[in-house]
Formats: structure tokens, C-alpha cells, sequence
């Protein structure tokens, strides 16, 4: 049976048979992860459908948290929604603020939160959207709520987080399947932008071959986003107008009623892809963990495939 020394034991290990000591290196490894997959689906854990409704019926509604960050509550949001539907009860959801951003391990470039995964501030903004949800009863900051499934265990470095599909980690810890070809945020329209291509593009995820200078030719381009994320892409749009969102239901209004949508792996397209608004996805090869899926539904990797799907959408013809 495997049995875990000491730092000192394996440091002494480390020096006098390093042989042995890649081998401990590797047993423990194993060992490690075992014990989180052996706590990420303990008896206690509501890690299938029938354990989730059985909850339900005994509490008649279901405590939901999450940590964030934003657009990874966005992509839990089908799940949430399927939850809801196979139980029928009220479920909350509650957002633990402030905690610590993991390292990143997929880029250098700073994160819009800071240290944390998401603060009182972007909570606010957030809820104005989540709360408009027919699935969500309510939304609020958690203080030591009783919670019944805690969806942060998705970050428990069982999952392949840099590839797999984000709306379905979720899915695999509750064992609930979402829809999520089917849109699972609904929202008024902003019909003012239906003639407006609208675009975000964030300091993370980008696809270093991509220009985006070509949009100069086209007058109907509006950018929503942090202010400096839309420098960065008035160097390249000159003309390039900024609009400024007081919360994520606006935003969210916008993209729904404009004419289709261009982002990279960030969050509002998170919410492109949630309402199902004509979109264009601009591919992240070395994670790859956005997946578009449904009707009006386009992803690229190479810059002509970019120009023609715009250009085609631009004009109104059927992109298959």
C-alpha cells in the first residue's frame, strides 16, 4: 500500500536513490489523484440526476454555488437550467466573492478581476442578468448558506480544463446533462443594434495570426468591453466605437438584438453563445475549450475563413 513520506523523508529519498525517488514522485501522484476523485465522488456528493431529485423532494428547492469566474458561470448556467427542469423546484444560486484566481496556466496576460475570480462589484452587474433567468429563484452573495451543490468541484484537477468543452463541466459533476444546442439565457432584445455588428475581443485567448484590420471597411462595427481592450482594437479599427454597458443584462440586451456577433474565448461571448445570436468565435488553438454549438453557430482558426463568414453574414446570406 502506498504510504506518503514526509518532505524531509522525500527529500532524503530525493539525494541518496533518485530512481526510487521518480518512482515515489510518480506513485504519489497517482495517489493524489485518487484521494480528490475519491472525495469529488463520495456518497455524499449529488453527482447524478437521481440524487439530485431525491434531494429536491426532501428540501423542496436546491442551493447551487459557484465561485466564478464570470463567463465559467455563464457556461454553468444549461446545467443549472436542466436541474431546475428535471426537479421542479426553486433553485439559488449563491456566489462566493472574492476568491483567490487560480495561476493561470493558459496565459501571461493579466485577468479583468485581479487576484480574485469574481468581486462585489461584478457580482452586481451579474445578477441583474441571472436573476431575469425563469430557472433561477435567486441569486446572491453566499454566507454560509446550506448548499447542496457546489459547482466548484469542477476545478478539482480531475477534468482536462484546458480542452474539454466548458459548458460541460458542470454536466460531469452533477451528472446532469444540459441542452446546449438549445439557448439557456433569454433576454429582450436591444433592437437599436439590429443593423450593428457587435465586437469584443479580450487580452486573453487570441489568436496571435488573426488581423482584425480589415473591419475598417465596415461602418456598422461597435465594440463593448473594458476600455483597453478597445484601444488595443482602434489600432487596428480607427473608427471603431465604443459602447459602455452599466451591467450584463444590457450587455446581454445588445448581443441579442444585434446583427451577429464577433468575440474570442471571453465573456461576452459567453453570452453570444448562450442566447444563440448569430456569432462568430475566433478559435483558441492551444485551449480550445469553447465549443460553439446550435443554430447560427461559426468558429474559425485562419484568417480567410474569418473574412468570408463576416462578410457573408454581413450580408444577410445563409452561412451552412
Amino acid at each position: 500500500m502506498f504510504k506518503r513520506k514526509s518532505s524531509i523523508e522525500a527529500l532524503w529519498l530525493k539525494y541518496r536513490d533518485k530512481d526510487q525517488y521518480r518512482k515515489y514522485k510518480w506513485e504519489l501522484k497517482n495517489y493524489t489523484e485518487q484521494e480528490v476523485l475519491n472525495f469529488f465522488t463520495g456518497a455524499d456528493r449529488l453527482d447524478t440526476q437521481e440524487k439530485i431529485i431525491a434531494a429536491a423532494k426532501q428540501d423542496k428547492l436546491l442551493n447551487i454555488t459557484h465561485s466564478g469566474n464570470v463567463g465559467d458561470i455563464i457556461y454553468a448556467l444549461p446545467t443549472i437550467k436542466k436541474i431546475h427542469e428535471v426537479t421542479g423546484v426553486p433553485v439559488n444560486l449563491y456566489l462566493r466573492l472574492d476568491r483567490p484566481l487560480p495561476a493561470p496556466i493558459f496565459s501571461n496576460t493579466s485577468h479583468s478581476m485581479g487576484a480574485v475570480m469574481i468581486n462585489a462589484k461584478t457580482a452586481g452587474k451579474l445578477i441583474t442578468l441571472l436573476d431575469t433567468q425563469d430557472y433561477i429563484n435567486k441569486t446572491e452573495a453566499y454566507s454560509d448558506q446550506k448548499i447542496h451543490i457546489d459547482l466548484d468541484f469542477f476545478r478539482s484537477r480531475i477534468l482536462p480544463l484546458n480542452n474539454a468543452n466548458i459548458a460541460r463541466w458542470c454536466s460531469y459533476i452533477t451528472g446532469v446533462t444540459p441542452e446546449l444546442w438549445k439557448p439557456w439565457l433569454l433576454t429582450q432584445p436591444d433592437t437599436s443594434f439590429s443593423d450593428k455588428i457587435v465586437l469584443s475581443r479580450s487580452e486573453r485567448y487570441r489568436n496571435s495570426t488573426i488581423d482584425y484590420s480589415f473591419l475598417k471597411d465596415y461602418k456598422n462595427v461597435v465594440f463593448i468591453g473594458v476600455k483597453s481592450e478597445y484601444e488595443d482594437m482602434k489600432k487596428s479599427i480607427p473608427d471603431l466605437e465604443l459602447f459602455h454597458t452599466e451591467s450584463f443584462l444590457e450587455m446581454a440586451q445588445i448581443i441579442a438584438g444585434c446583427k451577429f456577433f464577433i468575440g474570442n474565448q471571453s465573456f461576452p461571448y459567453s453570452l453570444a453563445e448562450g442566447l444563440k445570436t448569430p456569432r462568430i468565435l475566433e478559435a483558441y488553438y492551444h485551449v480550445p475549450h469553447v465549443i460553439p454549438e446550435g443554430e447560427n453557430a461559426h468558429d474559425f482558426y485562419f484568417q480567410h475563413h474569418f473574412e468570408s463568414l463576416v462578410s457573408r453574414l454581413d450580408k444577410g446570406d445563409t452561412v451552412k
